[in-house]
């Protein structure tokens, strides 16, 4: 992995902390120049263009923390270039402790990410794992607090950061029923938690039961 730590990406000292002004397209047009970079990268080196998404996404939020959101652009644009980097990131053959770094490195930034920027990269937890069995131990580590997070007791209820990334750990481990149970302790009956247990459905075969589910 030597290569890939030497390697000299030019997009790492444009995303530096606070790099980006109130505009959002300097930002927009910087964030188009990674993900080119990256993918020229990807072609030649899965593993190389992985590493330089986990290092982007590291930088976006620092990045645009000034950057005006208002109008939805630079929303739309990281919403977006998340799902490439995301898929980027899956789809390497890294090693096993490489692939354990990255999440790491993503979790972090994910549980630092205060605007949030970076928020939809918990939606693609379960793929960026890289495999059943890793999304599962994931998933094992943080189902607990996700419980209580959901729990119909208002005293033991509340927000934890990574309950959508759980969510889709365990879609990806094929924990159908235990995603189902998961969401269906959620109060607040919330779409985007909701979404999961259709998700979940759809996993089991249920399809008709998927669409019941969703119009509830």
């Amino acid at each position: 992995m030597a290569k890939t730590a030497q390697h000299k990406w030019e997009f790492k000292p444009r995303f530096r902390r606070h790099a980006f002004g109130w505009r959002s397209q300097p930002a927009i047009q910087r964030l188009k120049q990674a993900l080119v970079e990256i993918r020229k990268a990807a072609k030649k080196d899965p593993v190389l263009g992985a590493e330089g998404a986990v290092t982007l996404i590291e930088r976006l939020s620092p990045a645009l923390e000034h950057v005006d959101s208002s109008s939805g652009a630079i929303g739309s644009a990281v919403f977006s270039a998340l799902g490439e980097l995301s898929a980027l990131i899956a789809e390497a053959s890294a090693p096993p402790q490489v692939r354990e770094s990255w999440l790491a490195r993503l979790w972090q930034a994910h549980a630092d990410d205060e605007i949030p920027y970076i928020e939809s990269l918990a939606e693609h937890w379960g793929a960026i794992c890289g495999s059943r069995e890793r999304a599962s131990a994931w998933a094992n580590d943080h189902i607990g607090i996700v419980s209580m997070a959901l729990s119909p007791d208002p005293t033991l209820r509340g927000h934890y950061k990574g309950t959508t990334a759980c969510f889709s750990a365990l879609q990806r481990a094929g924990r159908f029923e235990e995603l189902l149970a998961l969401v269906d302790r959620d109060p607040s009956n919330l779409w985007h938690h909701r979404v999961w247990g259709v998700r979940a459905l759809v996993g089991m075969g249920r399809k008709a039961d998927a669409v019941r589910y969703a119009e509830r």
